[in-house]
């Protein structure tokens, strides 16, 4: 007995869709155009496109690969491939399992602030609204269950969304979905970039973002800057690309279709950045400041920067329901695949129906995302959460799984094979150095070089103790429970082992 029911997608541009809708994120619009600006603006493209080309593209052909050939959730998969690597991908469902809580609530207040956008709510001071109006942050940091109302009602509407396409099935739901909001976010994005360029200052913008610092190549933190950035965007390391690639028909082109993938997901990035910094160069001119005084990035950047400039600039209703819009829609499909990711692997496990994995997932997850996002301190438990987990679990759980797999269990040959059967864009042996030998020293040093900067300095200023349980403490739990998942039985019945012999058979059939 196989995996119940087992899910294929339709047609292989429903799964480039999907792809692209995961890699597609917040991270896009609010953190790339900063990331480029602050490492060598124009020149920050050459580490970018080697990043992409030397680890970021193998990465995501790793995944499509584990994925594809054996055909299952990322601990189903994991297991296939080697017994004891279960836990890696128990690792993985718990990393999304934490973004995810998180992730619903900056989804939800850009979906408000959409809203907001019609009126100008925000006023003179946006930071202030922010803060106080909307959050209604804590004057200490800390974790409580305040619940704010007006952030209550946006969060089940998100989580509502998310779970209702969800159960719906990986065509009806995922496929249908992305069919619906990628051309939206397409349009609308395009539509906020050419409002952008037109205002007073956008020049200067763009002259600060791609006017080529040189000497910047020269810092190894760049470099390290721009595979971060390649990594995180791609949506590869912590399970979605394993999860998508299985529900794709034997005879898929892998290669072809993660080109497709990797190039859309890094023309978006691009896009956002001339749009982002066209704006920044209109807020500058009228602040009468430098761009690189109000450059921000993340939170900072979406709910304070942008306000101002909504604010300030003609027709700035329509920028903002554009802008937010945009951002509301990115969150929402790459939060549906994060998701996904969960109901899979417990769908797998349990042996149990969509419908019913997805319930048995959403419904604790909902509620665990609300008790501690749409509260006076929530904003801290996602700052906390987003740094420690986010960054420490997805770069760690992709490091100790690349490094399993390639030179511990010694499957790279076998997927290189799998990958090259009927693509169209032979990986060859640069594929191997590429994942077995880059991408473990660029994770390597890019997780290292975190977890000094961290130990050396509390992160945000936060009291020790908090940052001990919900940073350190969390990222460590996460690997804990990942163990304990995997020691569960799996279904009575389930086909957990791999014939290698008999899926080449299959394949070749």
């Amino acid at each position: 007995m196989g995996r119940p029911k087992q899910e294929i997608f339709n047609s292989r541009n429903f799964f480039i869709l999907a792809a692209i809708g995961s890699a597609v994120g917040l991270g896009n619009i609010w953190r790339f155009p900063y990331v480029a600006f602050e490492n060598g603006g124009g020149a920050f493209i050459l580490p970018y496109l080697v990043a992409l080309l030397a680890i970021g593209i193998p990465l995501l052909f790793f995944d499509y690969a584990i994925g594809h050939r054996y055909r299952g959730s990322a601990p189903l998969a994991l297991r296939r491939l080697g017994r004891w690597t279960e836990t890696l991908g128990w690792w993985q469902v718990m990393v999304c399992f934490m973004i995810a809580i998180y992730y619903a609530a900056i989804v939800a207040w850009a979906g408000m602030y959409t809203l907001f956008s019609v009126t100008k709510a925000w006023g003179d001071d946006p930071g202030t609204f922010l803060v106080n109006d909307f959050l209604h942050r804590a004057d200490a940091p800390g974790v409580g269950f305040d619940l704010v109302p007006s952030l209550l009602v946006p969060m089940l509407l998100v989580w509502a969304v998310t779970l209702g396409t969800i159960a719906l099935g990986v065509n009806k739901g995922l496929a249908l979905a992305n069919l619906v909001f990628m051309p939206l976010l397409v349009v609308m994005f395009l539509f906020l970039v050419g409002q952008a360029l037109f205002l007073p200052g956008a020049g200067a913008g763009l002259d600060a973002l791609f006017t080529p610092n040189w000497a910047a190549l020269g810092d190894p933190g760049v470099w390290a800057a721009a595979a971060s950035q390649v990594f995180f965007s791609l949506s590869v390391g912590f399970g979605i690309m394993v999860t998508y690639a299985s529900y794709l028909k034997r005879r898929t082109d892998l290669t072809g279709s993660g080109l497709v993938v990797g190039f859309a997901n890094s023309g978006f990035e691009l896009l956002a950045g001339i749009g982002v910094f066209a704006a920044l160069g209109f807020m500058a001119a009228q602040a009468g400041k430098g761009v690189g005084e109000v450059a921000e990035d993340g939170l900072t950047l979406a709910f304070v920067a942008f306000p101002t400039i909504i604010s300030q600039a003609p027709l700035g209703a329509l920028m903002g329901v554009l802008f937010f819009g945009s951002l509301t829609v990115a969150g929402i499909t790459s939060l549906l695949s994060i998701v996904e990711v969960i109901v899979a692997a417990v769908r797998d496990k349990m042996g149990i129906s969509k419908v019913q994995a997805t319930m048995a997932v959403g419904i604790p997850m909902a509620l665990i995302s609300i008790c501690l996002l749409a509260t006076t301190t929530g904003v801290y438990f996602l700052d906390i959460t987003d740094q420690f987990v986010s960054k420490f679990g997805i770069l760690a759980g992709a490091f100790a799984c690349v490094v399993t797999v390639a030179w511990v269990v010694g499957k790279l040959p076998t997927l290189r094979r799998h990958l090259d059967r009927f693509s169209s864009f032979p990986t060859g042996r640069i594929w191997l150095i590429a994942v077995g030998g880059l991408a473990p020293v660029a994770l390597g040093y890019i997780l290292i070089a975190d977890v000094i900067s961290k130990i050396q300095e509390p992160y945000g200023g936060y009291p020790l103790g908090l940052l001990g349980v919900h940073g350190w403490g969390m990222a460590v739990s996460l690997v804990v429970i990942a163990v304990v998942l995997a020691r569960l039985p799996w279904r009575r019945g389930a086909t957990i082992e791999f014939d290698e012999t008999d899926n080449e058979h299959e394949v070749s059939a």
